[in-house]
């Protein structure tokens, strides 16, 4: 598979714009991942960080979840991979752990996040509340947000993948 990553449009509308940059940096995550088998997508940065780009996309997955389902519309199926035992639980593999399901579950998430910000403007605000914030958040918040935490974790990947296989890029 291919990951196809385009700049957002120069002179988009402010929500085309976010989601356009959103969408970006998504895939540019993917794009870290693209070609590396199940071992590579497993290898940690330095000891003693555990982060890996499995474990990145994993967590980038709960993210999608908090944000667009628990805090965005109320929704809360609970966490994915971390508990209250294990509260970095995402970046925690096991053998058992796959690419496939960690992608498959990363992706699933992104379509349902998609969904449920169609439901909403801009300006309009969450019907869940986050515990980094006290009161609503509108889907500016937590688009900017996200395109934060994806930039951050993308700085991440970059580095992981030039360590796997000197593989470096945007």
């Amino acid at each position: 598979m291919t990951t196809e990553r385009r700049l957002p449009a120069t002179t988009a509308g402010e929500r085309t714009m976010l989601e356009g940059w959103l969408d970006y940096h998504r895939r540019t995550l993917a794009l870290k991942c693209e070609g590396l088998n199940d071992a590579q997508l497993r290898t940690a940065s330095a000891a003693p960080s555990e982060l890996t780009l499995m474990g990145l996309v994993r967590h980038m997955a709960e993210v999608e979840r908090i944000w667009f389902r628990k805090v965005l519309v109320d929704d809360d199926p609970g966490p994915i991979y971390y508990s209250e035992a294990d509260p970095d639980g995402e970046f925690h593999l096991t053998g058992a752990d796959t690419w496939q399901e960690a992608h498959a579950t990363w992706q699933a998430e992104i379509a349902t996040a998609r969904r449920n910000a169609a439901g909403f403007g801009l300006d309009d605000t969450s019907r869940g509340r986050s515990r980094l914030t006290e009161g609503p958040i509108s889907l500016r918040w937590i688009l900017t947000h996200m395109i934060e935490e994806y930039a951050r974790h993308n700085g991440h990947a970059d580095l992981l993948r030039e360590r796997i296989d000197g593989v470096t890029g945007d």
